[in-house]
């Protein structure tokens, strides 16, 4: 059920380092009982993420009550048949959506106090350890759990001292830390002594898993593609090249590139597509609905990710569920998620003759196919099932609620 409470946010413009002033608890519920009523979770992150949008759901088909608290307009009703999950803040227009003006600018702390009081949660959950984590610190609720995405840890401390000091403070504020991967916890790890649980965004195994669907090729052909966001960090112009480049010296297959996803490189994306003289080969999907990833992961012969940054990787994890073998760069979390010549192959980043050969080899070779993504598909099941990654959640929140009943 939505119940949005719509507004223009408390502006506090500060200038240098933000001033933290002390701030007053906001009284939490007394008691809580999993055997009775499920807790209820407030999670503060970006309501139009489909990560955002999968932990609130699964949330709510396990009974818990949940409140959402954005800096960013809701764009799609997703929750629209949800009873049990509340829309309690979002702003009318999203003019607060770059992370700098989120901190600096236009503050929203009085609104989420004013969330808290009226929705009474019993956890506070904050997605994003930047600017969600800022405001969570300063709400002084407690429990409150804090999830670092990638770019708050990778990127953010390191802008500036202030930023890193700031990073600092909401990580020390949290009661409990959760990262999406070893890797990343590492990192995090350079900026707190506490204790960081991995909770991977892992996948629905029931929903990706190998299944025919009809290609919009045909299907004789070798498909590469991959499945992501048209933006820089992604890597996709490396795959063109590298798909480009074999296509040159394996004519006798019948190669085809697919490329999933919509963003702000498209147009230069399709240029270079045309200009490499590949166009008749490659087909853009643009944007797909989210229900449609499934079929268009099983369309793929091999799937590619030449990222250059990357904290996780849930479209390899989506892909190696509907058993492809995969091709990940050596960057982030990808070669923790891919063990290289077990579940997929890992090549350097920004390197298309690299890529390309590993391509080939798969191309080439139908049986390490097959091997790597069974393989694939076992890894996923061990280690990203869905289901598995929630009830380590749920496990962290009766932990913190435990210790929040003993210090009472």
């Amino acid at each position: 059920m939505i119940e949005v409470i719509q507004g223009k946010p408390f502006k506090v413009l500060t200038l240098g380092f933000i001033f933290v002033a002390r701030t007053r608890n906001v009284s939490n519920k007394e008691s809580f009982s999993f055997e009775g009523n499920k807790p209820r979770i407030l999670l503060l992150a970006a309501i139009n993420s489909a990560h955002t949008r999968k932990w609130a759901l699964s949330l709510a088909e396990n009974g818990f009550e949940v409140g959402l608290f954005s800096l960013h307009k809701v764009k799609t009703n997703w929750m629209a048949d949800k009873e049990n999950i509340k829309v309690l803040y979002s702003p009318e227009d999203d003019e607060i959506s770059s992370s700098i003006s989120k901190i600096f600018f236009p503050f929203s702390l009085p609104q989420l106090k004013n969330a808290i009081r009226k929705f009474k949660p019993d956890i506070v959950h904050a997605h994003y350890a930047s600017s969600y984590g800022f405001m969570a610190a300063l709400s002084g609720f407690h429990p409150f759990i804090l999830s670092v995405w990638g770019s708050d840890v990778y990127d953010f401390p390191k802008i500036s001292l202030q930023h890193r000091l700031l990073f600092k403070f909401n990580l020390r504020r949290a009661d409990k830390i959760c990262s999406t991967s070893n890797t990343m916890k590492e990192e995090i790890k350079k900026y707190t002594n506490k204790d960081v649980y991995v909770t991977p965004f892992g996948v629905d195994i029931n929903v990706f898993k190998p299944f025919y669907v009809p290609h919009v090729f045909n299907d004789k052909s070798i498909v590469i593609g991959t499945v992501k966001t048209l933006e820089k960090k992604y890597g996709i112009e490396y795959l063109i090249d590298a798909f480009a480049l074999l296509r040159r010296r394996a004519r006798e297959f019948p190669l085809k590139l697919l490329i999933v996803g919509q963003g702000s490189l498209d147009s230069i994306l399709k240029t270079k597509v045309r200009d490499l003289g590949i166009e008749a080969e490659t087909i853009f999907t643009g944007l797909i609905p989210p229900a449609e990833i499934p079929s268009y992961q099983n369309m793929l012969s091999i799937s590619v990710f030449p990222s250059e940054n990357e904290s996780f990787g849930v479209a390899v994890v989506e892909a190696m569920a509907c058993e492809k073998p995969v091709i990940v760069t050596d960057v982030g979390a990808l070669p923790e998620v891919v063990e290289n010549g077990v579940t997929g192959l890992v090549v350097p980043p920004a390197n298309p003759q690299k890529i390309s050969e590993a391509i080939e080899m798969l191309v080439r070779d139908e049986q390490l196919r097959i091997k790597l993504g069974k393989q694939g598909r076992q890894r996923v099941e061990k280690l990203y099932n869905w289901e598995n990654n929630l009830a380590t959640m749920i496990d962290i929140y009766k932990e913190a609620l435990a210790e929040k009943s003993k210090k009472k």
